[in-house]
């Protein structure tokens, strides 16, 4: 892992919906995750990679794309039985950190930097052909996370630059960009920035909705705009920073209303407690899990059509709740870095040395 300050933001399958919730709601079994019935397992496929997967797009319990490392993007259509390098031409020096896919054959991936290093690419034909459809030109900007809320329309955030967030926008599925107006995004703090570790640091539902993760700061915040990133309010979250390595690192919605956060101290052998956290408000306010994940998590997701259930992934394993995020326990101890549920009940998990996983029981 590299050092922090600027770097930080550098951090560095399909089993059905609800029978996967149903596992998740036994308790784990005896061996290291207490008493009871089956816990769920991640079943890991062959990338043939090693590059480290941060972004992850599930489409369906068929097709899921991942990007990572080296300018790697794979996609699979046959449920990750075999996976297509599909990586854009020349894109080997760059760091890809989010995927977002709408099918098979159209999807938008985020490469981070500083400067140039920053660029939106997006393929029609199953990346085949890809086109860059946006380079960053301003050595202060430092894009971190993309989003979209239909196949149209999408957000992509860059950390603070001259004192706020700075974020792009798309009216066309991702084949051109504009800079939003920053009059309507409230003053960032002193250090704080977004952590480009999961493709979890922006998320949205619904038509307009969308939120924010911030850490690095003296606290973390978690920001929501209901315009699609016009204007923007802030709202503390209980999850400790304080620290360029802490904060919150990954949020899921499953409706304008529930969200959850995870996150953490990132570096190996520090604490993270408290470490995530629930909002039944559409992130107003923030509550603290009762029984929080064990460990620094970088990812997590709802499962598709559960009001209650949720997966959590970070490098020391994977945690579920099955009571909306009050209460989480440790199903899994593979290291993986996000997760991703898709309509069709479908759950994959990517991270490091190639690891891409699809959830059974």
């Amino acid at each position: 892992m590299k050092p922090m300050g600027k770097t930080r933001r550098m951090l560095s399958v399909g089993l059905g919906g609800v029978a996967l919730a149903a596992a998740l709601t036994a308790p784990a079994q005896a061996h290291g995750h207490g008493e009871g019935g089956p816990a769920p397992k991640w079943q890991l496929t062959q990338t043939g990679t090693d590059a480290r997967f941060r972004g992850l797009a599930a489409v369906s319990r068929t097709t899921a794309w991942v990007a990572g490392t080296k300018g790697t993007v794979l996609r699979t259509v046959d449920g990750g039985r075999h996976w297509r390098d599909v990586s854009p031409p020349g894109a080997g020096g760059l760091e890809f950190r989010d995927v977002e896919a709408f099918d098979r054959r159209r999807a938008v991936v985020l490469a981070i930097g500083e400067g140039e290093a920053s660029r939106v690419y997006r393929t029609e034909d199953g990346g085949t052909t890809w086109k860059e459809s946006f380079r960053n030109l301003d050595p202060k900007a430092f894009y971190d996370c993309l989003t979209f809320f239909d196949h149209r329309h999408g957000l992509a955030v860059s950390d603070p630059v001259d004192g706020k967030y700075r974020v792009l926008s798309t009216a066309d599925g991702g084949r051109s960009w504009k800079v939003l107006p920053s009059a309507g995004m409230p003053d960032a703090q002193p250090g704080e920035a977004s952590f480009a570790a999961s493709g979890q640091c922006l998320v949205s539902s619904g038509p307009h909705d969308v939120w924010l993760a911030t850490g690095g700061a003296a606290t973390a915040r978690v920001l929501h705009s209901a315009d699609r990133g016009l204007t923007w309010t802030a709202a503390t979250s209980t999850i400790p920073a304080g620290d360029p390595a802490r904060g919150v690192f990954g949020l899921a919605f499953r409706d304008r209303t529930h969200g959850l956060a995870v996150g953490g101290d990132y570096r190996a052998g520090q604490a993270s407690p408290r470490a995530s956290e629930a909002t039944g408000n559409g992130g107003r306010s923030w509550s603290p899990a009762t029984v929080p994940v064990a460990a620094y998590r970088s990812g997590v997701a709802w499962l598709p059509h559960s009001r209650s259930t949720a997966l959590a992934v970070g490098p020391t394993g994977t945690d579920a709740t099955t009571d909306g995020g009050r209460t989480w326990h440790t199903v899994d101890t593979g290291s993986y870095d996000t997760v991703d549920c898709a309509p069709d009940g479908a759950c994959w998990a990517a991270g490091e040395k190639g690891r891409v996983a699809r959830a059974t029981r």
